[in-house]
Formats: structure tokens, C-alpha cells, sequence
């Protein structure tokens, strides 16, 4: 449960950052998804929220 609680609190994250993340390189990764439902785009980082939990996952093994 722990996990689906980060995972949609990433998705939220990732969706507000979606431009200057572009302009980085993320969110461009296959399996970066944005879907346009109704005149909406919804932005789905599945890849970039893996490369960036991989990440933390080694600063937090560093400190």
C-alpha cells in the first residue's frame, strides 16, 4: 500500500515538473507516456520515475 502512495505522489510530482524536466531529458524515456483524454493531456513518467527512484535509491546508500 506503502508503495502505490509513492508511486501516485511521484506521478503527481512528475506531472507538475513535466517542462523543466523536458528540457533535462526526462520525460521523453520510452515508457513516458502522455495521454490526451477530452482536450486534456495527462502525463504518465513511468521510465523517468524509474531512472530517478534508481537514483535515490544510490544517494541513499552513499549517505
Amino acid at each position: 500500500m506503502r508503495w502505490l502512495i509513492v508511486f501516485f505522489l511521484a506521478l503527481i510530482l512528475f506531472g507538475g515538473l513535466q517542462r523543466w524536466l523536458r528540457k533535462i531529458g526526462l520525460g521523453r524515456l520510452p515508457g513516458d507516456f502522455t495521454l490526451r483524454f477530452f482536450g486534456r493531456e495527462f502525463y504518465v513518467p513511468l521510465a523517468s520515475s524509474l531512472v530517478l527512484s534508481f537514483l535515490a535509491m544510490l544517494v541513499g546508500r552513499w549517505f
